[in-house]
């Protein structure tokens, strides 16, 4: 088998023989997540608009994808009195895990933020190599069981796009069927984050990665060949749907907050 030499220069951290930005795309990894991440903190911490809470629309049956399903917003009683308690508590550990064992963005923030490597042929801040063999990083291994958590999340989430088209009407709260503009933000966002899911490389192993010969199983085939589709975009589809998750939530605050008003199509 051929192989090809990389050229490396001698040196530490950063040292390369590179002539292109190399630098940009790490960098734009780590500004684009501290960036949601920065919002999420803030709208899982301020979820309380002047007595009435920022996840929900009065009015209507919008609910914020971050708080979904709102379990509930006070502490239980075995809470530890120490530890702070979010609306999010309960199921924010779940599309967390998932998104943090994602094998995109394992290779992204590895780059972005713990430099390793930063980029190909650029000299890492550390010299040996542990691989996914070892704690902390032996936790990357739970994906393939958040991805089936991270499923029911999808089914969560449509059922709040469905949820999203009923407003409070002369029958009582939710009773009357409408289409606003927010249900059609709320419909999107279950069809994005599946589009992400159903790319996931786990479950691209799980349909077909442990047969040899694909072609005996029609059926089987086909839901590859549809899973290896949406993985080949599954780096575009990750950041659409984190950021859109992101979107929804803002455009359900502001519309609470009084800032926006839904337009109400039907």
């Amino acid at each position: 088998m051929s192989s090809i030499d990389v050229p490396l220069k001698n040196g530490g951290f950063g040292s390369n023989m590179r002539k292109d930005a190399w630098w940009l795309e790490p960098l734009l990894i780590f500004l684009g997540y501290m960036v949601f991440v920065a919002y999420a903190n803030y709208a899982i911490i301020n979820y309380n608009c002047g007595g009435r809470p920022c996840y929900e629309v009065p009015g209507t049956s919008y609910l914020s994808p971050m708080f979904s399903p709102l379990l509930t917003t006070n502490a239980p009683a075995w809470w530890p009195s120490f530890a702070p308690f979010f609306g999010t508590t309960l199921i924010l550990w779940v599309p967390l895990g998932f998104r943090f064992t994602c094998y995109y963005y394992r290779g992204a923030y590895y780059k972005g933020f713990w430099a390793d490597p930063p980029s190909c042929a650029v000299g890492e801040p550390r010299k040996t190599y542990w691989g996914e063999r070892k704690w902390p990083l032996l936790f990357q291994n739970v994906h393939r069981y958040f991805l089936y958590l991270g499923i029911v999340f999808i089914l969560i989430l449509a059922y709040d796009a469905w949820r999203g088209l009923w407003f409070d009407g002369p029958n009582g709260p939710g009773t009357q069927f409408g289409i606003g503009l927010g249900s059609i933000i709320l419909i999107l966002n279950p069809i994005l984050l599946g589009l992400y899911t159903f790319g996931c490389h786990s479950l691209r192993h799980l349909i077909g990665g442990r047969k040899d010969v694909l072609s005996d199983s029609p059926l089987r085939k086909s839901c590859y060949d549809c899973v290896s589709g949406l993985n080949q975009r599954h780096m575009l589809w990750a950041w659409i749907s984190m950021y859109y998750v992101g979107f929804v939530d803002l455009y359900i605050r502001l519309c609470a907050k009084g800032v926006w008003t839904d337009w109400r199509i039907l």
